[in-house]
């Protein structure tokens, strides 16, 4: 059964004013399925990665040339609704990032901004959230508590599960795992397997055993372009170029 594609880029140039950090990027990111992004530091990597939700908009300088669209419409079109892209394309950053309040207000932000109301309702969809993050478990008894004084993992998946309360399409994942220990690694890359089939993800990542691991196509970039994309077992024991297999066997990096 052929793949639905839902993330498309072709030829797409990204610049911070006269850098330019992507290069004829073409790329096409397949439905219900994880996709990594590797490569060395300053690759352009997380620049791609932040130009599907238009989180570079923040960068002053910045602006795509060629064509990004999600769902065959262009992200950079003029009359894009950027608030609406975010929600449907939610990210998640390297570094913790709870806001200074309750778990359960942390998870009923994003609803409480699009609109949800009632408590009821909210009450569902904070629990839903927290289920599908791997969380609800260890926080049920402690919801209106600071979810600063959750740990480290577990303020991460409460962050995927902040993303996940506004019901986005995609989750971004930014090095989502680099700052976390080992034990917390293991928990997050069991919540992305469990998640895939049902989101887009697209992760960045350092860490080429996680990309094996947990995601079924792999993209390798390299000094601003896009040098291969794949099966993440074929891009791994059968690279078709050498700068990939330079790469993946530790030659530079």
């Amino acid at each position: 059964m052929a793949e639905r594609i839902i993330l498309s880029a072709r030829e797409l140039d990204f610049y911070y004013g006269h850098t330019q950090a992507l290069r004829h990027i073409s790329l096409d990111i397949p439905a219900n399925q994880v996709t990594a992004l590797i490569g060395p530091s300053g690759c352009g990597k997380t620049t791609f990665l932040r130009a599907i939700n238009r989180m570079n908009d923040l960068v002053a300088g910045a602006r795509a040339k060629g064509s990004l669209a999600f769902h065959g419409r262009e992200i950079y079109s003029p009359d894009q609704d950027v608030i609406d892209l975010r929600r449907r394309i939610g990210m998640v950053f390297q570094r913790p990032n709870p806001f200074p309040m309750s778990i359960y207000d942390n998870v009923a932000y994003g609803p409480r901004t699009h609109g949800v109301r009632g408590r009821e309702r909210l009450d569902g969809v904070v629990e839903q959230a927290l289920r599908a993050a791997a969380i609800w478990d260890e926080v049920k008894d402690r919801l209106k508590r600071s979810a600063l004084g959750l740990s480290g993992g577990q303020q991460q998946r409460l962050c995927i599960a902040r993303a996940l309360a506004v019901e986005p399409e995609v989750l971004l994942l930014d090095e989502a795992t680099s700052a976390l220990d080992p034990i917390s690694t293991a928990r997050v890359e069991e919540l992305i397997a469990s998640l895939q089939g049902q989101y887009t993800i697209v992760m960045v990542t350092h860490n080429m055993q996680q990309a094996a691991r947990v995601s079924g196509r792999t993209a390798f970039f390299l000094g601003g372009e896009l040098v291969e994309a794949g099966r993440t077992e074929r891009l791994f024991s059968m690279p078709r170029d050498k700068r990939t297999e330079g790469y993946l066997t530790g030659q530079f990096g």
